[in-house]
């Protein structure tokens, strides 16, 4: 048999086991890597060897046979009469590499946000952030998010017709947000996400969410989750969540239930730009527990919930809250220097500054920075933002070694400046980022793969038990 005809004949072999078209047996395509290569379809494919090669597939051989190429590789090697390789994989503990955080491990592919942490680019779908932030509607951005494509004219107008009609909390909800009307916004938002999934479409015992169904339910959620932060905010203020607009940009309809009145210009400008800019930072934390937990068939909603539940941590979004103290630790901007100088001798971070990703300045801070400086002039009162300048000015040393600005810089002062207090800093974080938690959840669920990484175990071993009177 010729090379040509054996690859043919285990490629054939490969998509009639699948069940996949043969043009679909490319190169690149391994065990996992799609929905139809799951571990049962890898036992399967295992026992369709067995049966056309004659051979017995063992632990070791099964591990070795995870991709077209080694596939191939295999065929050829029977034609030739050799022996069946064993799996390099299966190395002995003593010798496999721990990322520990899983740093610099890549578990899937994307189509959703390109991070180049040396350039300082970010892309949502191929298009820059910067563009985005400076002519996109937040509309328009989860939309793309979740659809892949930026909509037309028709399609823009219906999806806000969509969120429009999607904002109305469940009275059940709404009651349970006044209750939490005492808790931190966060407890409150992570309670009352995850109460809304009482209050979905009910499904047949034993069935999992369709992906039509857990679109469905994302978009309902980026409506949904700016109306509980909002109304959160209204009761623990002392009063009654006001009504939007019907025609009101999602900006607009959050900021009026938030503040409980009309919003300026400014401020709906700044929401919308802060919106887009936070939508999505591909496998961040949060977007990564929402993968984990809809990788488990879990469903949309309890993928966000566990996704907020992530993002409230300290060193994750909940360092946005801490950001805002600087303002207050700094005083002056003459003071600014000395401060990091004394932070910097104590070997303690300054907050608003350095990333996990970026080894530059985070390409997102330009367009928060702007939106201050308009609300700041608007409201007559740019101290805060001469003490965060003065702050930058004095890091800048550092930023040559990759700590410069982040995020989470600017966007607490835009809070203050709209008269809201700092514990909402995380909060309308989260709201801009629901759409991309949306996106990720649904990237998995459309291709997914339970998601399972080890531990090196290095604890005793060996032990026997004694009762608890012979301890």
């Amino acid at each position: 048999m010729s090379t040509v005809s054996n690859v043919n004949k285990v490629d054939q072999l490969l998509a009639r086991t699948l069940g996949i078209a043969e043009d679909r047996v490319t190169d690149d395509l391994e065990y996992q890597s799609i929905r139809e290569w799951d571990s049962l379809g890898h036992v399967s494919l295992m026992v369709a060897v067995e049966q056309e090669y004659g051979v017995e597939v063992d632990n070791d051989l099964t591990l070795a046979l995870r991709s077209v190429a080694d596939l191939r590789e295999f065929a050829a090697g029977r034609e030739r009469g050799e022996a069946p390789a064993a799996a390099s994989a299966a190395e002995p503990a003593a010798r496999r590499t721990v990322h520990r955080g899983l740093e610099g491990v890549t578990f899937d592919q994307t189509a959703i946000t390109r991070i180049d942490g040396a350039e300082g680019t970010l892309e949502y779908r191929g298009y820059s952030i910067h563009d985005l932030a400076e002519h996109a509607s937040f509309e328009e951005v989860a939309y793309l998010l979740v659809h892949g494509e930026l909509p037309d004219a028709a399609a823009l107008e219906l999806f806000r017709k969509q969120l429009g009609a999607a904002r109305a909390l469940p009275a059940p909800v709404l009651d349970l947000a006044r209750s939490l009307a005492h808790a931190h916004p966060m407890e409150a938002l992570r309670t009352c996400v995850s109460a809304l999934g009482a209050y979905g479409p009910r499904r047949e015992p034993g069935t999992d969410e369709s992906y039509a169904e857990a679109r469905e339910t994302g978009i309902a959620l980026i409506a949904r989750i700016p109306m509980i932060v909002a109304a959160h905010h209204a009761f623990r203020s002392g009063r009654e969540p006001l009504q939007p607009a019907e025609d009101a940009s999602h900006a607009e309809a959050f900021l009026t239930v938030l503040l409980g009145e009309r919003p300026s210009p400014a401020a709906v400008r700044f929401i919308n730009k802060g919106f887009i800019v936070h939508a999505d930072h591909s496998s961040n934390a949060s977007a990564f527990t929402a993968r984990v937990a809809i990788g488990c068939r879990a469903g949309m909603t309890a993928a966000l919930t566990a996704a907020v539940a992530a993002f409230a941590g300290s060193v994750h979004g909940g360092a946005a809250e801490r950001v805002v103290g600087l303002i207050d630790q700094v005083g002056s901007p003459e003071n600014a220097e000395a401060h990091v100088a004394a932070l910097q001798g104590r070997g303690e971070p300054v907050m608003g500054f350095g990333h996990r990703v970026y080894r530059t300045e985070d390409p997102r801070v330009v367009h928060l920075r702007s939106t201050v400086v308009e609300l700041s002039e608007e409201r007559g009162d740019t101290r805060g933002l001469d003490i965060l300048d003065a702050v930058a000015a004095a890091m800048r040393p550092y930023g040559r070694h990759g700590v410069a600005a982040n995020v989470d810089l600017y966007a607490g002062l835009a809070y203050r400046l709209l008269g809201l207090p700092d514990d909402l800093a995380v909060p309308l974080f989260v709201v801009g980022r629901t759409p991309g938690w949306v996106a990720q959840a649904l990237e998995q669920q459309s291709n997914n793969v339970l998601i399972r990484p080890l531990l090196a175990y290095t604890g005793p071993r060996g032990r026997t038990y004694r009762k608890a009177d012979e301890r």
